[in-house]
């Protein structure tokens, strides 16, 4: 290992090595640099660059194991993190479920890094944000404009060493227009991919339509799903759906080998193959690779980290997301696209809705994937396949995996549109989704 970060994680070993030789001992080093430009009433009101290191120490020895990081590389940091996390695994409670450490293994991808990123001034991204703002046509806007990039480095006492790096990029923006909101959210390892005037002049024509809202029964209706909401189905199914842990627990809707979806549907995390946002590894040092989940409809695995793949009799497939307890997560998932253009799947509805947006969705029932949440960003009533009257808002509450259940999904989109992660380095991508129905609980009035 040759980088900076490479150097952390081989000088964090030989200190444990010198503490605790018969200590298994891995080290992750992450540096994120991240610069966010912000606007409110049309105007940028902040700027904001940050850079930050840690270092994640992994001690497990006499059958105990610790976990401590710390944001001090220095040397005497290093020291302090190697005899804290030592010292600390003699009152650790004994860890019958060690998974031990990861094998040398190579990766099967380094991560995405683009120039564009690493160049990005504060003035290239207020210009995205003055396209914005110009296209939105006088409304009222507010936002940001993001780019990140990180570099890493992971090394155990088992041999495994390797290092990656990748950039995103992302915008997301709203227009108001008397109480009427529009917004649209983009992600991407480039920046050239955050086109401010096409996203400025599709909310600004939004915002002024839906002042004419109205508000229409709850109930079933066949629906046309935009990105930015298939981008919501996406993340509560990485959160919630895949997880291997909750799998193992019996807590997870996944029946591996069965039918569960629409043969219209296949899903993948894919971290690794270029132009997508990622990790190449996780935090174990188990290297990512593309998982197929769901594939023409049949489920077909889902996520696992080292101790949860011991448990279900599988390897790891690099997706450990820390000591919280939550499990594996899946942070990168891709709806592969159809054929059907946005204008198809529109036609193809006799009565029904088209649907911006989802948010403050909350699970009910995990096991059957039972979320309520409510509609934003734009509702409009199709009708013999063209868009017609906005409609006001809605609450839902609807089973995820019975929507795209064999049978209702009647189309998918041909574009498929990351959305930004709202943690991590990670985004949902997606395409417009036609299914033949979504279960509206209440409206406006209650």
């Amino acid at each position: 290992m040759t980088s900076s970060l490479g150097d952390l994680a081989a000088q964090a070993l030989d200190l444990v090595r010198t503490a605790a030789p018969s200590a298994e001992a891995a080290v992750s080093v992450d540096r994120t640099e991240q610069w966010l430009t912000r606007f409110a009433t049309s105007f940028i009101h902040q700027n904001v660059a940050d850079e930050s290191t840690s270092v994640t120490l992994t001690v497990h020895v006499d059958g105990r194991t610790t976990v401590a990081s710390t944001t001090l590389t220095g040397d005497e940091g290093l020291r302090a993190l190697v005899e804290r996390t030592v010292g600390a695994t003699r009152l650790a409670p004994a860890d019958a479920s060690w998974p031990g450490l990861v094998p040398p293994t190579p990766l099967t991808g380094t991560g995405t890094v683009d120039q564009s990123v690493l160049a990005a001034t504060p003035d290239d991204r207020a210009a995205v944000v003055q396209e914005f703002v110009r296209a939105a046509g006088g409304l009222e806007t507010a936002g940001y404009c993001r780019t990140k990039h990180w570099t890493g480095a992971y090394a155990n006492s088992a041999g495994q060493l390797i290092e990656g790096a990748a950039t995103s990029a992302d915008f997301d923006g709203i227009a108001r227009n008397n109480g009427a909101d529009s917004a649209a959210r983009i992600a991407s390892t480039r920046m050239s991919d955050l086109d401010g005037t096409a996203l400025g002049e599709r909310v600004g024509r939004n915002a002024r339509a839906l002042t004419s809202a109205v508000e229409l029964p709850a109930g079933e209706y066949e629906v046309v799903l935009l990105p930015e909401a298939v981008g919501d189905i996406l993340t509560n199914f990485a959160f919630y759906g895949f997880n291997g842990k909750q799998h193992n627990e019996g807590r997870s809707f996944a029946r591996l080998g069965e039918a569960q979806f629409d043969p219209a549907i296949t899903l993948a995390d894919d971290p690794v193959t270029a132009g997508n946002i990622g990790q190449p590894y996780d935090g174990e040092g188990t290297p990512r690779r593309v998982l197929k989940l769901v594939d023409a409809g049949i489920t077909t695995a889902v996520a696992h980290d080292r101790r949860t793949a011991v448990k279900a009799d599988t390897d790891s497939t690099g997706h450990y997301s820390g000591e919280g307890g939550w499990g594996p997560m899946t942070e990168n998932l891709v709806l592969s696209p159809g054929s059907a253009t946005l204008a198809e799947l529109i036609r193809g509805v006799r009565r029904g809705l088209l649907v911006t947006d989802f948010w403050y969705t909350r699970v009910l029932d995990p096991r059957q994937m039972t979320l309520t949440g409510l509609t934003r960003n734009g509702v409009w009533l199709i009708e013999d396949g063209e868009i017609g009257t906005p409609v006001q808002n809605f609450r839902f509450t609807q089973s995820y995996p019975q929507a795209l259940a064999p049978g209702r999904v009647l189309g998918v989109g041909d574009v498929a549109v990351p959305q930004p992660s709202r943690w991590g380095l990670g985004s949902w991508t997606g395409p417009a989704l036609r299914l033949a129905s979504w279960n509206f609980t209440g409206n406006a009035s209650g």
